[in-house]
């Protein structure tokens, strides 16, 4: 049961804690990790409900590879947080351990599956935004951080890849597959702009050079969303109210059913290894 232990090498700072920029504070750190751990952990957890029930064999196995892939960076991330926390928490009690509103991931991340079409149109949106994020975060100042990012990024480059040539796919195909990718999209558009907010202290990170600044992703998102909606003749939904929230625990009805079923061996047997 146990996620193990991260390895990643570190190196010591000015200060003498590893891999740490001297001038983040321990708590506001320690809540920017967690939540990049949260979102990989929950979205990873919404892909590997596809296991066994892919719409062919190679697509069951591709959408199990990008949830193991997610659950990777969850485990390093919160690895991390708990070094930085220093509480003794390790990676599976910040996984299996927590209730609802301690969770930090976007809101996009939580909404269920539904069809093919609107799983693939969720992965675009967020990998078109995390490809050139964790790009960006492999020069943060905190070492850790930016060998997570290194790490990450490669990954995400394929998961863009592979989200993106289903959606043209789909939506430069029949009437039928057009008709859900659309709906797909229009659906799920207004959990969006949670990706670019930035509370104050994740923008003090940024301003150290730790985080990254996420409005300076937003260009080149949505270049990567013109290019690839353009070749699936699909339009581009109009920005509207955005959804938000789930960065300070206010979730959807969602989250809590998915952490009652990803949660439940854990608690039911605390402690117990494989």
């Amino acid at each position: 049961m146990s996620m193990g232990a991260a390895q990643l090498s570190t190196s010591a700072d000015s200060s003498g804690s590893p891999g740490r920029a001297p001038q983040a504070a321990a708590a506001t750190l320690f809540a920017y990790v967690l939540s990049l751990a949260d979102d990989a952990l929950v979205l990873g957890h919404r892909l590997s409900e596809w296991s066994g029930r892919g719409p062919t064999l190679e697509e069951d196995i591709a959408l199990s590879n990008l949830a193991l892939d997610l659950i990777g960076q969850a485990r390093l991330c919160y690895a991390y947080a708990g070094e930085i926390e220093g509480r003794g928490r390790d990676e599976d009690a910040l996984a299996y351990l927590r209730d609802e509103h301690a969770y930090r991931n976007l809101l996009l991340l939580e909404q269920p599956n539904g069809d093919f079409a609107m799983t693939m149109t969720r992965h675009l949106l967020y990998a078109a935004f995390l490809d050139p994020y964790f790009k960006a975060l492999s020069a943060s100042a905190d070492n850790r951080l930016a060998e997570i990012g290194a790490k990450a990024a490669k990954e995400m480059a394929y998961h863009l890849r592979h989200a993106a040539e289903w959606v043209i796919r789909l939506g430069d195909g029949t009437e039928e597959s057009h008709a859900r990718v659309a709906a797909a999209l229009d659906e799920v558009w207004m959990y969006t702009g949670e990706m670019f907010e930035m509370d104050a202290g994740e923008s003090a990170l940024s301003a150290q050079g730790i985080a990254v600044d996420r409005s300076s992703i937003r260009p080149t998102w949505e270049a990567t969303l013109a290019r690839v909606l353009a070749e699936a003749t699909l339009a581009r939904p109009t920005d509207r109210w955005m959804q938000r929230g789930g960065r300070a625990g206010q979730h959807s009805e969602h989250l809590g059913r998915l952490l009652a079923e990803m949660q439940v061996l854990h608690r039911a047997h605390p402690g117990a290894s494989w």
